[in-house]
């Protein structure tokens, strides 16, 4: 990708590496994720926060011209639906920002390295991420019951 980057833009591939590593070290500053990502506070977010999580945002855009409808998201405007991983310490350790706004989190997750490495054994198997009911129940995944039964699947749910 980079090669071809650097062909078509007239730089060295070497070129299109240093900018691509300066614009993640600029975006996972300290300064632009207080500036623009902002984390839950409520009681519950507190009481799972030894858990790294997962989650999708919109972050709005100008309509594109071609295929403008696939970035119009459920709420009615355009945007990438960006997945996000965040430690338990709320670090960003992955990032995930290509998807047209209608794409779903789960559909996000099912094409993404972080599955597949998950899935293999490339990540320590006690290791589990937490998620909201936008995404399915895996081993490594922990989601809400959609429709919990009283006792230990509310428990759950809390």
């Amino acid at each position: 990708m980079q090669l071809c980057n650097g062909d078509d833009m007239g730089v060295s591939q070497s070129s299109v590496s240093r900018a691509i590593s300066c614009t993640i070290r600029s975006l996972f500053s300290e300064r632009m994720v207080r500036r623009f990502i902002k984390y839950p506070t409520t009681p519950d977010a507190i009481r799972i926060g030894g858990f790294p999580g997962i989650d999708g945002t919109h972050v709005q855009i100008i309509a594109p011209k071609d295929n403008e409808n696939e970035f119009v998201n459920r709420h009615h405007y355009h945007s990438l639906n960006v997945q996000v991983v965040f430690d338990a310490q709320y670090k960003l350790i992955d990032i995930i920002a290509k998807w047209p706004g209608s794409t779903h989190d789960a559909r996000i997750l099912s094409e993404s390295g972080l599955r597949v490495l998950f899935e293999k054994g490339h990540i320590p198997i006690h290791t589990h991420l937490l998620g909201d009911s936008g995404y399915p129940s895996r081993r490594w995944l922990l989601t809400p019951f959609r429709m919990p039964q009283p006792g230990p699947q509310t428990n759950y749910n809390r």
